[in-house]
């Protein structure tokens, strides 16, 4: 699966776990403004799981020269992370073109190697309006190409693709195992302390306001 170490894919790490999967967990660095504190947070949450004695795997992959001429403001190369709701057309600056793809053929290529059956990504309803690459039309798609090319039948699935970051928390805290939502990371600038202002932040604040919680990490 992909790890990002943002709160969504390590929820649904915890329900893969919870389910008694071994997952293999990837993350992927590709020259984002975010990349770093990402790196970090996957780091720890793999710590935290293993310090369980649960069948975690960790796959860092450095994709930075691949992505090196794309253009996006998630990029280090792109201009600044706008602030503002996560569903105002300014987010779409942040689409990097072709991530998802991307890093879903590597997983699936992955997956074929170690004997897996499934790659599961971490996508949600919140991310349909503003990312393409995050719609069930996509995984869809996706899921046929990796079919057909995989003499082993490797699946695409997206557990959480119809639930909000609200639904999200909600089964997260569902759990058996607490997600540990203190160690993930979601803001998109290039700073240690998340700013609370992007749209990345402010849909994570709401989430977490909606069932009642105070969110667990720093913001500015």
């Amino acid at each position: 699966m992909g790890l990002s170490g943002g709160m969504d894919s390590v929820t649904l790490l915890g329900i893969f776990l919870e389910q008694g999967y071994e997952v293999h967990c990837c993350n992927f660095y590709y020259g984002a403004k975010h990349n770093q504190y990402e790196k970090v947070a996957f780091a720890q949450v793999i710590e935290y799981y293993q310090s369980k004695n649960l069948p975690v795997i960790p796959h860092s992959i450095d994709l930075s020269a691949a992505f090196s001429d794309f253009k996006s403001n998630l990029l280090l190369s792109g201009e600044a992370i706008p602030e503002g709701h996560y569903e105002e057309e300014s987010m779409r600056l942040t689409v990097v073109p072709g991530r998802n793809l991307i890093f879903t053929s590597i997983m699936a290529g992955l997956a074929e190697s170690i004997e897996a059956d499934y790659v599961a990504l971490g996508v949600h309803s919140g991310d349909h309006h503003i990312y393409p690459d995050c719609r069930d039309e996509f995984i869809k798609a996706l899921n046929y190409a990796v079919y057909l090319g995989s003499d082993q039948k490797v699946k695409i699935i997206a557990p959480l693709i119809n639930d909000t970051k609200t639904s999200i928390l909600e089964k997260g805290f569902a759990l058996l195992t607490p997600i540990p939502y203190h160690l993930t990371r979601t803001c998109y600038k290039n700073q240690g302390v998340s700013c609370g202002k992007c749209g990345s932040c402010r849909e994570r604040l709401e989430a977490f306001e909606n069932i009642g919680k105070t969110d667990p990490i720093k913001y500015e």
